[in-house]
């Protein structure tokens, strides 16, 4: 339409341009003034047109007939696009129909296919019905044959079903309790021959998985001494150098047990690892004052810091513990300081949490909570509270950090303080067993056990109220017996206080010594 629209807008313009041009002449001959009468005149010849009236007119006649041609040409070029779009069309639409008719056909082949499929379908769905009512008749005739066998047999025997069934199974318990018996003796037979044998497969498994290749190194707080001057510099003017770094460190500084050595005890071994590197460096650097004392001390405590967070986080990894929190990695980093009869913690921990873990897969036990249990077995031991034995510590640390209950249980348990509440809390104790008492493991100086113990004894038979006292619990415990006809019920309070005062200052010990102090009085008859 567009084409055709141009087309006769070309047509109007044209046309416009003829009259105009019309009009322009006729103008131009209505605008020539016409001759005013006067006398008359010769005549003269008609005037004539101007060539350039002439040469207009040509040009645009000339104008119209190209401006037709091209009409024309134009008119002929759009039929034949108009016919080619059309027999385009056309073709188009026939192809289309072609894919019609073939779909439709199709799909009639697929719908005639899908009616028989119906038909075969309900074909078999009667069939299957038919079936199923023969076979409910026949179920029917089983029923009812198998009642009136049943009830024909009831009348034979003159048992009821219930009786019968009772009857048969108490014959065949009697023919097979003398097999059963003979079965069941069989086998506890066989256990007991093989228990003992896989017990020990089991442990030696175990310890052979928990070997280490951790060196046991005990520190011994022994620091040497170049010269013999040293020693003055350590104790200073008045002896402040050795006042301020016993403050400081918190350890006894002894200078008389060698010209050439200082011995530096404390039962804390952090502080007395803190108090050793501190002294080599003092005496290295030769500057020794309380200023630099306090200096080097300071420093010296946050590179051990650092130390025992990397020895409990190493210990950790080890073992296959992680998302631990950091403050319990620190304190089973001080394990690297602590020994225990001669072995160290670490060592120990590592040692036995590898075979409560052996042990537990084996025993098909909850493996995480024996692990866990095996390395914080021993935390109360680096706490820094003062009272309490290393399994009461331990315990309160567990549920300070909330630690599962059943972690807590065989920290509680790893000792028989109470009774095993489970299989975990008995595998660590056992792993703990293993770990401490197989041969090299630990050693202890039997002397100054026994003198240990003696001295505890001592102090409490001084008294003159006391009548026996026992050192117990490999020195943790020191029971005291009073004479009743001496002594008053007050003096039991008044004697565990003296007795506790004095202990704590005349005897080293590891922990904690708990004073009982017992006053009774027994009446002895006997009826003849």
């Amino acid at each position: 339409m567009s084409f055709f629209s141009n087309l006769s807008g070309l047509f109007a313009a044209q046309s416009s341009q003829d009259r105009r041009i019309k009009q322009k002449t006729h103008s131009k001959q209505m605008r020539t003034p016409r001759p005013i009468k006067q006398k008359p005149t010769p005549v003269q010849p008609k005037s004539v047109k101007k060539p350039t009236d002439q040469a207009t007119s040509l040009a645009a006649d000339e104008l119209v007939r190209e401006a037709r041609a091209k009409a024309r040409e134009i008119i002929v070029e759009a039929k034949s696009t108009a016919l080619s779009i059309h027999a385009e069309a056309e073709n188009k639409s026939h192809a289309l129909m072609r894919n019609l008719e073939q779909q439709q056909r199709s799909l009639e082949k697929k719908l005639d296919r899908i009616d028989l499929r119906l038909e075969q379908l309900s074909l078999k769905e009667q069939n299957l019905k038919k079936i199923e009512a023969k076979l409910n008749e026949k179920k029917q005739e089983i029923e009812s044959t198998k009642q009136a066998v049943t009830h024909k047999l009831e009348t034979v025997s003159g048992l009821t079903k219930e009786e019968a069934k009772e009857k048969l199974l108490e014959i065949v318990k009697q023919k097979t309790a003398k097999e059963m018996a003979q079965l069941i003796k069989q086998k506890q037979e066989e256990a007991r021959e093989t228990a003992e044998q896989k017990a020990k497969e089991i442990i030696v498994d175990a310890m052979k998985y928990g070997a280490t290749d951790y060196v046991s190194e005990y520190t011994i707080s022994v620091v040497q001494l170049p010269n013999e001057e040293t020693k003055g510099k350590i104790i200073g003017k008045s002896g402040r150098n050795i006042n301020a770094f016993e403050r400081y460190t918190g350890v006894d500084v002894d200078l008389d047990a060698s010209a050439t050595e200082v011995r530096l005890s404390s039962f804390d071994p952090v502080r007395r690892e803190i108090a050793r590197i501190a002294m080599e460096r003092l005496i290295k650097d030769g500057r020794i004052q309380p200023t630099r004392i306090e200096e080097v001390v300071a420093r010296v405590k946050k590179e051990v810091d650092k130390v025992t967070y990397e020895a409990g986080k190493k210990l950790c990894h080890d073992v296959g513990a992680y998302n631990l929190h950091p403050d319990l990695m620190k304190l089973l980093g001080r394990f690297k300081y602590r020994f225990s009869y001669g072995q160290n913690l670490i060592a120990h921990t590592l040692e036995e949490t590898r075979i409560g873990m052996k042990i537990a897969s084996e025993l098909e036990i909850d493996v995480e909570t024996v692990k866990l249990g095996c390395l914080f077995h021993d935390i109360g031991k680096v706490a820094e509270e003062p009272e309490g034995s290393h399994v009461e510590l331990g315990v309160k640390i567990a549920k300070r950090f909330n630690l599962p209950q059943g972690v807590i249980d065989a920290i509680a348990q790893h000792h028989e303080d109470e009774p095993f509440s489970g299989p975990e809390q008995m595998v660590v104790y056992i792993a703990d067993a293993i770990s401490g008492a197989r041969p090299g493991a630990r050693y202890e100086n039997y002397d100054e056990y026994v003198a240990r113990l003696k001295k505890l004894e001592e102090i409490a038979t001084n008294y003159k109220e006391v009548k026996q006292a026992y050192a117990i619990q490999a020195g943790r415990e020191i029971r005291v017996l009073l004479r009743p006809e001496i002594s008053k019920d007050d003096d039991v309070i008044v004697l565990s206080q003296k007795i506790r005062d004095e202990i704590k200052n005349n005897v080293t010990y590891p922990g904690t010594v708990t004073v009982t102090v017992i006053r009774e009085t027994r009446a002895r008859e006997i009826a003849k």
